[in-house]
């Protein structure tokens, strides 16, 4: 029986991560859950893409945009199932285990938010606003069937919010998966974990009210 998932890891720039990030999948290797590992790169100008290389990954280059780097990931993508994983986030241990069990399911799923360094009260907001509106951020991971990925139309090709537009197509079929993604503090450390936090918050508000992701992008940049 063929592994069921095929892990679509975006990238730019993320050689220090991403070491870490695919070392944490190799539980799921040796479980027979992944397939095929595959990075959409957009442009990286320092090691990641001889990274992902060295680690047998599929990779699939294009313009820097999120969205449009995860649509181009599942275009190349041949498993059943979809796993969307930012390059700084790392499954926790035990993973296989919660995701061996969700297979069974037709819902898509998603991890519970954890930091490397400190940051309980943003991941367990970030839990709660997933949990109560649907809305888990990208660092919480995506596993969603392929079929139901198509019907949904897929990630929108857009710099910035394609996770929350993702998130909004699924809304009533998205469930918390019982096991943890451990993404990297180092924004929040850097700037400020009260500021990073409500410049998220004020972003994603933005978008809402209809600000273009384009314009949103241009100002998170900045």
């Amino acid at each position: 029986m063929p592994a069921p998932i095929s892990v679509i890891v975006p990238t730019l720039n993320a050689e220090k991560a991403l070491g870490a990030c695919l070392e944490a999948l190799m539980e799921g290797v040796d479980a027979g859950l992944i397939a095929e590992l595959i990075v959409s790169d957009g442009g990286s100008e320092d090691g990641t893409v001889a990274l992902a290389d060295a680690w047998g990954a599929q990779i699939v280059t294009g313009a820097a945009s999120r969205g449009g780097q995860l649509r181009r990931g599942a275009a190349a993508a041949r498993a059943e199932w979809f796993l969307v994983l930012h390059a700084d986030t790392c499954l926790a241990h035990g993973w296989t285990a919660a995701v061996g069990v969700h297979l069974g399911r037709g819902q898509a799923a998603y991890f519970r938010l954890g930091f490397d360094r400190g940051g309980k009260f943003v991941a367990g907001w970030a839990n709660l606003r997933a949990r109560l509106f649907g809305l888990p951020y990208g660092d919480q991971g995506l596993l969603i069937r392929r079929d139901h990925y198509a019907r949904v139309g897929g990630y929108p090709d857009i710099p910035l919010m394609e996770d929350v537009a993702m998130a909004r197509a699924l809304r009533g079929d998205l469930v918390p998966l019982d096991a943890a993604a451990v993404t990297s503090a180092e924004k929040y450390r850097r700037q400020g974990w009260l500021r990073r936090g409500a410049r998220n918050l004020w972003t994603l508000m933005r978008y809402f009210v209809g600000v273009s992701p384009e314009r949103l992008a241009e100002s998170y940049r900045r």
